[in-house]
């Protein structure tokens, strides 16, 4: 029984690693998918007011740069 112990000891430290990695990995993979949710909706929500022909868009990409900003 005592010959056991090394190999725990060895182990443990690696699996407690690894569990770490897994769940980090787990959440930042459900982040994502929850921010292309997200990014999905608000990208429907704008063709559905462009649609019904609303010109005030919030957030809208194609909106006219103000006369003194000339950033691209």
């Amino acid at each position: 029984m005592s010959a056991i112990w090394p190999y725990v000891a060895a182990l443990v430290p690696t699996l407690v690693v690894a569990a770490f990695f897994y769940a980090i990995m787990k959440r930042m993979i459900e982040g994502d998918r929850r921010e292309r949710l997200a990014q999905r909706r608000f990208e429907q929500e704008i063709d559905r007011r462009r649609a019904r022909g609303e010109n005030d868009v919030a957030g809208s990409a194609e909106t006219a740069p103000e006369d003194g900003d000339k950033s691209p």
